[in-house]
């Protein structure tokens, strides 16, 4: 999958674009962007970032960074990307603006949008106005129950099964591993250390069953209250795996939440109940649709 910056990176050719923010790839998402696939032209998307609602001065949990956003489009049989950067030059074009830089000037023939899309200068545009510009505009209804919203609620909630059913995987947490204090190594659990955008969802405090890198993994998110902490840190024991993730970009999957996370009598106390949470992480499903 080709991901371009400007839309002189992409030739001009008979493209079917479907256009959208598309924080988390959720099923909404997908069936806007399976729209444009099925066009039969080259299946394309125009997205932005940051997140439009950000620069317009709200604040916003993303559901995934943008290289896990590239990643997700790429599987959806995305051929290229235009990503946009939003910025209010930007937002305040007009919406014949808007269709002449972003979508003739890379070919667009069919659009694809989600129902109530808008865009341009006060939200002016809409797809009646694509139409009449000359594009074979398609408003894809919304598939019932499923938004980012909801989804960020209920990440909230810790009800997992049912953010994973609207996602359609499991919700992820992504980021770099980073050096830690190194006490899980020496109560005999080494973990990952995760540094994350402040911007990114993270759901509360407590412990988790879930994966990463292929292996399931035991995920704490918390301060460490045993120890005194005060610091959030994400942290995963990969189970059955050693070695250096040093620098190593990791995407964590979060299946369920386990129970949540506090100090203990003794220091022995906590390495018996971490080997509980690892063998329920053993047994656990992942979830799915």
């Amino acid at each position: 999958m080709t991901v371009a910056r400007a839309p002189s990176d992409l030739p001009l050719r008979d493209r079917a674009v479907a256009i959208g923010t598309f924080d988390g790839v959720h099923l909404g998402h997908r069936a806007v962007i399976r729209a444009a696939v099925d066009a039969r032209l080259v299946p394309t998307v125009v997205t932005f970032d940051p997140h439009p609602r950000t620069v317009l001065g709200n604040q916003v949990e993303l559901l995934s960074t943008l290289e896990r956003r590239l990643e997700l489009l790429a599987e959806c049989g995305v051929e290229d990307v235009l990503v946009v950067e939003f910025t209010e030059e930007v937002a305040a074009l007009a919406p014949g603006e808007f269709v002449e830089r972003y979508l003739a000037a890379i070919g667009a023939r069919v659009v694809t949008v989600g129902t109530g899309f808008r865009f341009g200068r006060g939200r002016e545009g809409d797809v009646a106005l694509l139409g009449a510009l000359g594009l074979d505009a398609r408003q894809v209804p919304l598939v019932a129950g499923v938004s980012s919203t909801t989804i960020r609620q209920l990440a909230h909630a810790c009800d997992l099964p049912a953010a994973a059913r609207l996602l359609g995987r499991p919700l992820e947490v992504d980021g770099t591993v980073v050096s830690g204090d190194r006490r899980g190594t020496t109560l005999g659990f080494p973990t990952a250390n995760l540094r994350v955008e402040p911007e990114l969802l993270v759901p509360g405090f407590g412990i988790y069953a879930g994966a990463a890198d292929g292996k399931r993994a035991a995920i704490s998110i918390g301060v460490n209250p045993h120890y005194g902490g005060t610091e959030r840190r994400i942290e995963a024991y990969l189970l059955d795996w050693e070695g250096d993730l040093y620098g190593d970009r990791l995407v964590l999957e979060l299946w369920r939440k386990l129970r949540d996370e506090r100090a203990f009598a003794s220091e022995a106390d906590l390495v018996a109940q971490i080997a509980r949470d690892v063998e329920e992480t053993r047994s656990a499903t992942r979830p799915g649709l």
